[in-house]
């Protein structure tokens, strides 16, 4: 009996040791699926969801209680759910092999956007049947977005550089046409019918020189001694004044939603109402029949300056809000828009370290929003240097 007791002892001894590695391992593997920066979740072989980490309920703005137990169709939006089925194939949640999909758009559980990489890969238990998949979530929207941001950067400036050659090139003899069609127009009466002609070429030429103009800005560097400290009210003011007639015309109610006590920002002037002036006349051409144009001004909570233009226009079709500061790119007709004025827009706010977006929805009007430093943050000299 002694014998006995001492085995039982022993293996008693060793069951208890057993139990306490488990429970090590288990919380050693719990720590492991909560610490990791991408969502995970456990799916059984009919999609339900068994298990899911903190970095997929912050992702996917959904608790475990909301989560868990629900079918993967029922947690995700029908376009990741499609993705998701599209990935998996024929073979549902019976993997044999890792499958991979990359910069899946989706939404969280409150509508915000997501860009995200998925991988799915078989789950195991010990006896090596499977029970069913793994599904891990990376979230690369910032990413993304910043790859965006870098390839626009690249296209601008490979442009600035051959629209600075171009415009170089033709600045000289379109001169020469334009000071030869001014000295026609003082040799010519009036009621000759040649001078109609000649007024339309002076117009046409004037138009040349201002392409030409815009593509000399668009490449042209920044000048550090150009910078002051601006009230970004009293620049949209005057902004607004010099295009007052144009407004008018086009029967756009302008409405100023100006912010107090706003920070100031380091910045030309005469570069930020070329800006402004892109952005508001592309708001009136929005408005066919006219329409109001809002102007917002405020701090947000890092301190930064906000600047809104948003209109109640046509707005920008899906397909074409990536391409918006591209060179060259337009929806007008032909004779009523180059192309880059957004473009230029573009190169000026990042020259005053800024940023600028656009949120547009067809049928509900377009928003421009701007967010600079405020000028005790700002060293522009670094920036333009």
């Amino acid at each position: 009996y002694i014998a006995v007791a001492i085995e039982n002892s022993r293996l008693y001894g060793q069951q208890k040791q057993h139990t306490e590695e488990l429970a090590l391992l288990k919380e050693f593997n719990e720590s492991i699926v909560e610490s990791v920066n991408v969502g995970l979740i456990a799916v059984d072989e009919n999609g339900r969801i068994t298990r899911c980490n903190s970095p997929f309920e912050e992702m996917m703005g959904r608790t475990r209680d909301e989560t868990v137990g629900k079918l993967v169709e029922d947690v995700f939006d029908k376009s990741l759910a499609l993705n998701l089925e599209n990935i998996l194939g024929k073979s549902r949640w019976h993997l044999t092999e890792v499958r991979n999909a990359y910069k899946l758009h989706t939404t969280d559980k409150l509508g915000n956007s997501l860009i995200l990489n998925v991988a799915v890969a078989p789950l195991r238990s010990v006896s090596n049947l499977q029970t069913g998949a793994i599904v891990v979530l990376e979230n690369v929207s910032s990413r993304v977005k910043l790859e965006q941001t870098l390839q626009q950067s690249e296209k601008l400036s490979s442009i600035g550089l051959l629209a600075a050659g171009v415009a170089h090139e033709v600045n000289t003899p379109l001169t020469g046409v334009s000071s030869y069609t001014q000295m026609l127009l003082g040799m010519i009466p009036e009621t000759d019918p040649k001078h109609a002609l000649l007024q339309k070429m002076q117009r046409q030429t004037d138009r040349a020189s201002n392409i030409v103009g815009n593509l000399l800005n668009f490449s042209r560097a920044g000048n550090a001694e150009e910078f002051t400290e601006l009230d970004i009210n009293k620049l949209l003011n005057d902004t607004l004044q010099l295009l007052e007639p144009q407004l008018r015309k086009s029967n756009c109610e302008i409405v100023k939603n100006y912010g107090d006590d706003l920070p100031a920002i380091y910045a030309s002037g005469g570069k930020l109402q070329q800006v402004f002036t892109n952005l508001i006349l592309n708001a009136r051409d929005a408005m066919i029949s006219g329409g109001t144009i809002t102007l917002t001004t405020k701090a947000d909570n890092t301190g930064d300056l906000v600047v809104e233009v948003s209109d109640t226009g046509e707005g920008i079709p899906e397909e074409n809000l990536s391409k918006v500061f591209d060179p060259f790119f337009t929806t007008k007709g032909v004779g009523n828009g180059t192309g880059l004025g957004l473009a230029v827009t573009y190169g000026i706010v990042q020259e005053h370290a800024g940023t600028i977006e656009v949120q547009s929805r067809e049928g509900r009007g377009t928003t421009f929003r701007l967010v600079f430093p405020p000028s005790h943050a700002t060293d522009l000299r670094a920036v333009l240097n």
